[in-house]
């Protein structure tokens, strides 16, 4: 039975079986294999190549104290964009600015011999006036709607739409760009857009040796021959001679006299981008922001031209440092004195957890100790919290004062520092539950991180000296060399 003509979309099986039951055939017929509706699959085919001849146009205007400006995008069945724009050289509403950048739009069409269009634009007024669904009654806008019918005449199909304004923005830009820019009269102006990958501020180490010499290639050569590299001026030789004074050159290795007259190693593009990962993510790191880790590696002993831009931008390409970025919810507040004479005279204790999920080892609260001189802090994970603290006073003897739980300020400093554990492991765990694992890489590398109320790493606090990065023993450190008694030259 033939139903389409019925326009039935599906039918019930029982419904089918009862009538065919009613209805029963005198005369076997034979199944056919024929299917009736065979033409609306050629349909479907001939509209897919009728969307191949298509083109598309969006258009805007734009009508502002600065001036009046058009925007037209015509794009090709392949794909092709054709921009342009136009400074309305006389006063005009918005909406005649928009009959204006369709007019320019369809003039584009017909010098191009296209037979199909399809028009996009945000104003909805104009698009149902075009469409003839709306009456045109402004007397300024009668001769544009006129005009352009008789232009539509060209076309063998055109079809009128509304898109949001997020959706053309395209054309929005460039009318309101010529409606703001002051162009010559009757003169075209070429307007060249590309696309920079880059921050123009913050070159990276990569692009610094594109003839493949490190960016210290020059003064290492003035200072190792005294010679000057071919093609230079005298202006660029009285500048290398300038900045060679804060370079110093032993052996093949050079060397940059900082501020107190420390010697910094200076590293290449390949150097340096080990020594940001080395520094900034792997082993005892605690992925610092990028002014941080600038002054880390400075602390470390090597030098680079654009340290500080390239660490920043290593920093933003860390995943970890996006995913666990601080919040900061309140304005920052003045530091206090240092209220302990000496170190390790007076020391605060704070509990972190319970942590959920809790560690492998059934552990769920971290025990934190920070000496308030130095910021020296020690940490272990605990499965119970509470009796340990009570067996930790009696043992040591130590006076136990609870700060106001509605006032976590009073005990400011181990706060601070539980927060900042907390901020490392996040960035450091692979698992959720080996942070316990964690806890001695992340205590290395908070003492081995310079504290803005000292200005100082509590390690050098506590034992005189500077830890020794694993990268000053890959790429050997003037501090290493000459406590190890390394030759430079290797």
């Amino acid at each position: 039975m033939a139903l389409s003509e019925y326009d039935i979309k599906a039918i019930k099986g029982s419904a089918l079986a009862e009538q065919l039951s009613y209805h029963p055939l005198n005369e076997y017929h034979p199944l056919s294999h024929e299917f009736l509706d065979d033409h609306i699959i050629m349909a479907e085919k001939d509209e897919q190549e009728a969307e191949l001849d298509e083109w598309k146009l969006w258009f805007d205007g734009a009508s502002n104290l600065l001036g009046n400006g058009i925007g037209v995008v015509l794009a090709s069945p392949k794909g092709q964009y054709i921009p342009f724009s136009a400074r309305l050289g006389f006063d005009c509403t918005n909406n005649m600015a928009e009959y204006e950048a369709y007019a320019m739009g369809i003039t584009m069409a017909i010098e191009h011999q296209i037979s199909k269009l399809k028009v996009f634009a945000d104003l909805v007024l104009v698009i149902y006036q075009l469409r003839r669904e709306w009456e045109t009654r402004d007397a300024k806008l009668v001769p544009y709607h006129a005009y352009i019918m008789a232009l539509s005449e060209h076309f063998d199909e055109i079809s009128f739409h509304y898109v949001p304004r997020d959706e053309n923005q395209m054309v929005d830009a460039l009318a309101t760009l010529l409606a703001m820019l002051q162009a010559n009269q009757n003169k075209e102006m070429t307007i060249h857009v590309r696309q920079q990958t880059r921050i123009a501020h913050c070159q990276q180490v990569e692009e610094a040796e594109i003839d493949g010499k490190p960016w210290y290639h020059d003064i290492r050569k003035y200072l190792e021959e005294g010679a000057y590299s071919l093609g230079v001026t005298e202006n660029d030789k009285r500048t290398l001679r300038r900045l060679a004074t804060s370079f110093f050159l032993s052996g093949v290795i050079l060397y940059k006299r900082s501020a107190d007259s420390t010697l910094l190693r200076c590293v290449d593009d390949r150097e340096a981008r080990e020594i940001m990962e080395e520094v900034h993510g792997r082993a005892f790191s605690t992925h610092v922001n990028g002014h941080a880790l600038a002054c880390k590696i400075l602390r470390a002993g090597y030098y680079w031209s654009k340290m500080e831009s390239d660490c920043c931008q290593h920093v933003k390409r860390c995943m970890k440092c996006q995913m666990y970025a601080n919040n900061i919810h309140m304005a920052p507040s003045a530091l206090h004195n240092l209220t302990s004479p000496w170190p390790f005279s007076m020391s605060g204790l704070d509990t972190i957890g319970s942590i959920e999920p809790k560690a492998s080892n059934g552990h769920r609260f971290i025990l934190v100790a920070i000496d308030y001189f130095t910021k020296w802090v020690e940490a272990a994970s605990y499965a119970n919290v509470t009796k340990m603290m009570t067996e930790l006073c009696e043992q040591f003897s130590i006076t136990h004062h609870n700060s106001t739980p509605y006032r976590p300020k009073m005990n400011g400093a181990v706060e601070a520092a539980n927060k900042n554990i907390k901020k490392i492991i996040q960035k450091m765990v692979m698992t959720y539950k080996d942070w316990h694992d964690m806890l001695p890489y992340t205590l290395h590398g908070y003492r081995i991180s310079v504290r803005t109320s000292t200005r100082a790493t509590p390690y050098s606090l506590v034992y005189g000296i500077e830890a020794v990065l694993p990268v000053e023993v890959e790429i050997p450190s003037l501090k290493v060399l000459v406590e190890e008694e390394l030759d430079e030259s290797k």
